[in-house]
């Protein structure tokens, strides 16, 4: 479908959403975008919700600027996926020991290796990663230097709220890993340190929304700023990664006897902010709960914990500044799903998935988020589907 432009204080916004759907918490956040003069494009994904700082399932275009609270507290959060060479024939019927050994691989909620993982032991993970990481991290902003020895070992861990692990089957009958996580307890400390210096600069005093403070070209602070959020954007990708190492070594162990065997892992961030040039102007996009979708861009666009979810792939839709939808998104807050819902609920909706089904993830349960059948309907000039598949195993934190 094609999207819908909605007036904007400045810019039209461009929603792939349905109109109806935008709560109003989020229409005023988008409203309020658009009055930010550095501003050059707004983009609204089908999944779009309220969100701290800015609304979830936005895509924010700007010449000259980036909002640290645009991106959020899970700098670089996102998603990896791969398509392993057994099947659903090779599972076993009562999948609780596997969901057991995941759990004891990757430590979950805020949990840690008690040591940083020796990535020079994992299957296909080039050290070189982790060297080249922390050989910048003397220069990130000191108000977080002294927590290198805990974001070493939250290395390769999953962290709580709506992060997972998943064993999934396709149409075909593949079997999938999944997982989604960010850039931890560091991510969260640099973003906070960085926005509560933008709320100081004196240009930011006067906005219709404090949130909306950001960071101008060819500033200190803003060099301090891209230094550390690239720096955490990579460090919540090698996060991913580790995880998916250890992951698929669980896998190799359980299933020895079928000579396990990955495809080529694809790996995307929906929580941060990347360099692009459109109608020649170099700009600074920030996607806050959304994907990029540039042509032949590969992607992962998950459902809740007892749903489906899509691999998809790009279309280069520059309406939307190359991007899609980073999920199902959420149709009501976490304290009115808790409300609203009980453990019997969560265990009738995640029936035939080896999950946690307890009050702790009540928040997680599917009729507290949208259609992702919807969702993914409303971006079909921004995707195309390569892939459908359900869960049969969820790790959450």
């Amino acid at each position: 479908m094609a999207y819908t432009e909605l007036a904007g204080a400045r810019i039209p916004i461009r929603s792939w959403a349905d109109p109806a759907g935008i709560d109003d918490g989020a229409a005023r956040q988008l409203q309020n975008t658009t009055t930010l003069p550095w501003v050059r494009g707004l983009a609204v994904m089908p999944d779009v919700h309220y969100g701290k700082g800015a609304t979830v399932g936005s895509v924010i275009a700007m010449e000259g600027a980036v909002c640290p609270a645009a991106v959020g507290v899970d700098i670089g959060c996102g998603m990896s996926a791969v398509r392993t060479s057994l099947t659903a024939d090779d599972l076993p019927e009562d999948l609780s020991r596997l969901r057991s050994r995941i759990e004891s691989a990757i430590p979950v909620g805020r949990a840690m290796h008690d040591s940083a993982v020796d990535t020079s032991r994992l299957h296909g993970l080039p050290t070189a990663a982790a060297t080249a990481l922390w050989a910048r991290f003397d220069d990130v902003a000191g108000a977080v230097s002294f927590r290198r020895g805990r974001a070493e070992k939250q290395l390769g861990s999953l962290g709580g709220g709506n992060h997972f692990v998943e064993v999934c089957t396709d149409t075909t009958g593949a079997v999938w890993l999944m997982l989604h996580s960010g850039s931890r307890n560091i991510g969260k400390e640099l973003a906070e340190h960085h926005m509560g210096v933008a709320r100081g600069l004196p240009h930011n005093q006067g906005l219709v929304d404090r949130d909306l403070a950001v960071f101008v070209a060819d500033t200190p602070q803003m060099a301090a700023y891209r230094h550390d959020l690239f720096w955490a954007q990579e460090y919540a990708r090698l996060n991913r990664a580790i995880m998916m190492a250890l992951l698929q070594d669980v896998v190799r162990r359980e299933f020895r006897a079928a000579t396990p065997r990955f495809d080529e892992v694809i790996s995307c961030h929906h929580n941060y902010v990347a360099e692009e040039v459109y109608d020649g102007t170099e700009l600074l996009v920030t996607r806050k709960g959304a994907i990029r979708a540039g042509r032949g861009d590969r992607g992962i666009i998950p459902g809740s914990m007892g749903t489906g979810s899509y691999i998809v792939r790009g279309l280069g839709n520059e309406a939307s500044f190359n991007s899609a939808s980073h999920g199902a998104g959420r149709r009501m807050s976490r304290s009115a799903a808790k409300r609203a819902f009980t453990a019997a609920d969560l265990a009738e909706q995640t029936r035939g998935v080896e999950c946690r089904k307890d009050v702790g993830v009540v928040d997680e349960i599917p009729g507290a988020y949208k259609s992702i059948e919807e969702v993914i309907s409303r971006q079909r000039d921004l995707v195309t589907v390569e892939a459908e598949l359900k869960q049969v195993v969820c790790v959450k934190g």
